[in-house]
C-alpha cells in the first residue's frame, strides 16, 4: 500500500517530469550568478529611490513621498519576478 504522499508525488512527477531532475554544477553556478545580479539591481534601485525619498521628505512633499514608497515596492517586486523567471528558464534548460 502506498501512502497519500507517495501517490501525490507520483502524480506530480507525471504532470511535470522535469521537476525531479538534478541541477548540474553549471546550472547551479548560473542560478547563483542570477541571484547576485538581481541582488545588485535591487540594491541599486533602492539606494537611488531612498535618496530621492530623503530629498522629498526634506522638502515636505508628503504626496510625493507616498508615490516613491510605492515605486520602491513595485520595482522590487518586478525585479524579483524577473529574477525568478530567468532562474526558471535556466532550470528548464533554456
Amino acid at each position: 500500500m502506498k501512502s497519500a504522499y507517495e501517490l501525490a508525488m507520483e502524480r506530480l512527477s507525471k504532470s511535470d517530469p522535469e521537476a525531479g531532475k538534478k541541477l548540474t554544477s553549471e546550472k547551479k553556478a548560473r542560478l547563483a550568478e542570477i541571484d547576485l545580479i538581481y541582488k545588485g539591481k535591487i540594491a541599486e534601485r533602492e539606494i537611488f529611490l531612498k535618496k530621492r525619498l530623503e530629498e522629498v521628505l526634506a522638502e515636505g512633499l508628503f504626496d510625493e513621498m507616498e508615490k516613491i514608497r510605492s515605486q520602491i515596492a513595485s520595482e522590487r517586486s518586478r525585479l524579483e519576478e524577473d529574477r525568478e523567471a530567468e532562474k526558471e528558464a535556466v532550470r528548464r534548460g533554456r
